[in-house]
């Protein structure tokens, strides 16, 4: 190996250790956990939920809309629940009436529509109730979360509340790559930046949002970010233009009982959006290759190639930082921290899911998801 690459390789490493000291001692601590809602306390089930409807998207559902559906209907006395249909081809309407939700079977999306916000707006006309839930049909809830939802939201005056759900983590691609991916979406939308009001970030967990009906039609509900993918990021967005408050965080009490058993599959959630996130840009998309490459390959292996003290001293500082950044997420999920030492392995995976991302929209395609192809404007 000539002597440049070796002091490009040492340059790289230095440069992913400084971006881990970064991520260490931003002031608002994107690794930490301390945004939550936990239940600590009883379970009052005798509480009054009639000012809240729960709004479910549902397309082929049918496994898990019912244990969906019953965890919701044990949160509270008087609560609403509408299932929007989104032309499923399965059982999904018939197993979530025979679970006493509200069924409104949905249209085609019109052209330009993403699936799910069109099944959310054909919904929401339906809606009086002063808060709407807006749920996915494979998050389970416990007993007493809504209500702990709607408290934050009025105790704090906050317009809009979510959770980001814990994922199913049954096998070892899911212990392997959904820590992470929590882990991962917290760097690019910090929780404690996002719950600022005076910050500009703003971020939001679509599998579970509380927001004031109110506050939905006054942005032009989901006609306003129709063809938004990242959708609850962009809801979140729109509302905190209005000088609202807005406030995410983690939670056990909300959780997913969808699994991912194949790692093509969570390949496929990660790559419908993963360009997206970066805004179709092409400089972004290099400048996160190199930051991945550096942070996850040159700064914790550069001694391999080049077996020094300095070398040996930059991977051991870079592996500490690693540490101390994944630890928290991992500690939340209840996973060993030894698990870190996966993490060049699936920083890897997830780039190349971005990079899968970035393929298809040059090839036209913008995203599928559910069947359903949306084309970039690139291929329009």
């Amino acid at each position: 190996m000539t002597e440049l690459m070796l002091t490009g390789a040492v340059f790289g490493a230095v440069l992913g250790t400084v971006f881990w000291g970064a991520v260490l001692l931003l002031p608002w601590r994107p690794t930490s956990t301390r945004e939550q809602i936990e239940l600590k306390h009883e379970v009052q089930f005798s509480q009054n939920l009639s000012n809240i409807t729960v709004l479910i998207p549902a397309r082929n559902e049918a496994a898990y809309i019912q244990r969906t559906l019953e965890n919701v209907k044990v949160q509270g006395e008087g609560l609403q629940i509408i299932v929007v249909d989104d032309q499923s081809v399965d059982d999904t309407a018939q197993l979530a009436r025979e679970k006493g939700a509200r069924v409104i079977t949905g249209t085609p999306p019109p052209t330009g529509w993403s699936g799910k916000l069109w099944a959310l707006e054909q919904g929401l006309r339906e809606v009086r109730s002063q808060y709407t839930l807006l749920l996915d049909a494979d998050i389970a809830l416990s007993p007493g979360i809504i209500a702990a939802l709607r408290e934050k939201a009025e105790t704090d005056k906050h317009t809009l509340v979510s959770l980001m759900a814990a994922p199913s983590m049954d096998n070892t691609i899911e212990r392997l790559l959904m820590p992470a991916f929590i882990f991962f979406f917290k760097l690019l939308y910090p929780f404690g930046l996002a719950n600022k009001s005076d910050s500009q970030m703003a971020a939001a967990a679509g599998g579970c949002i509380l927001v004031e009906t109110q506050a939905l039609h006054a942005v032009g509900a989901f006609g306003s970010l129709y063809d938004a993918l990242i959708d609850d990021c962009t809801l979140a967005a729109r509302i905190k233009q209005t000088g609202s408050n807005t406030w995410i965080g983690l939670s056990h009490a909300a959780y997913s009982h969808r699994g991912y058993h194949k790692l093509e599959t969570i390949w496929e959630m990660v790559s419908r959006t993963a360009y997206t996130q970066l805004n179709y840009s092409l400089i972004l998309l290099m400048m996160c290759t190199i930051t991945m490459v550096a942070m996850f390959w040159f700064a914790p292996f550069t001694f391999v190639l080049l077996p020094d003290q300095k070398t040996y001293m930059i991977s051991a500082l870079a592996w500490t930082a690693m540490l101390l950044a994944y630890r928290p997420t991992l500690i939340y999920y209840h996973r060993s921290p030894l698990w870190v030492f996966a993490l060049p392995v699936i920083g890897t995976l997830y780039l190349a899911m971005t990079w899968t991302s970035a393929i298809r929209y040059w090839r036209g395609e913008r995203a599928r998801w559910k069947d359903r192809q949306y084309e970039s404007k690139k291929g329009s």
